[in-house]
């Protein structure tokens, strides 16, 4: 596998992880299985049957775990050490062939990217969990798991596009992370004066 697409299928698998985990090892163990990508030799145990049906399994308690409000904030709250360490497991497999230095920073590189795309989640679904209508919770949910498949396919297909993509994604979730946190600051300094 060439650097440019090692690079894309850590950053893609990297933000689709912080995401939703499961859906990208499901979506890279299917797509895999039915041979419509070629993964690395050292990806390619995600194709496993027992692999992909942990995932699908783990994926499907996820769904319905992700659409009740504060259960989703719950399940957040213990994925923050998940969905970091195991983005960083795919990329460090993702780069197999390459020399150790290199592995380890795709490694670093996929965990903030990871971290990144999963505070922003959590951040955006505590704010949401506020309104007391589910449907805005159900749609969030619903766009992160097929942001999180498209993604997966994205950066094992469309290299170039794929980094470009995730570049955006990253720059948009500081944008969102940056002004959840002011709102969420002002909040709490009109709790503490009243």
């Amino acid at each position: 596998m060439n650097p440019l697409a090692t690079l894309a299928l850590a950053l893609g698998t990297g933000f689709s992880s912080g995401l939703n985990l499961y859906a990208t090892v499901a979506t890279l163990g299917l797509l895999e299985r039915f041979r419509i990508i070629h993964l690395p030799q050292s990806l390619q145990s995600v194709a496993h049957p027992w692999v992909i049906g942990m995932a699908i399994a783990l994926y499907l308690v996820e769904f319905f775990a992700d659409k009740i409000p504060y259960v989703d904030t719950l399940w957040d709250t213990v994925h923050t050490f998940v969905r970091p360490p195991a983005a960083a497991l795919l990329a460090y497999a993702s780069a197999g062939g390459a020399l150790p230095q290199w592995r380890w920073g795709a490694a670093l590189l996929a965990a903030g990217v990871a971290l990144t795309s999963h505070g922003t989640k959590a951040s955006a679904r505590a704010a949401i969990n506020a309104s007391p209508e589910p449907f805005s919770n159900w749609a969030l949910s619903m766009g992160e798991d097929l942001l999180a498949v498209w993604l997966s396919w994205l950066a094992s297909t469309h290299p170039v596009a794929t980094i470009a993509i995730v570049a955006v994604l990253v720059a948009l979730s500081a944008f969102l992370l940056f002004h959840l946190f002011r709102f969420a600051r002002k909040a709490f300094q009109r709790m503490l004066s009243v």
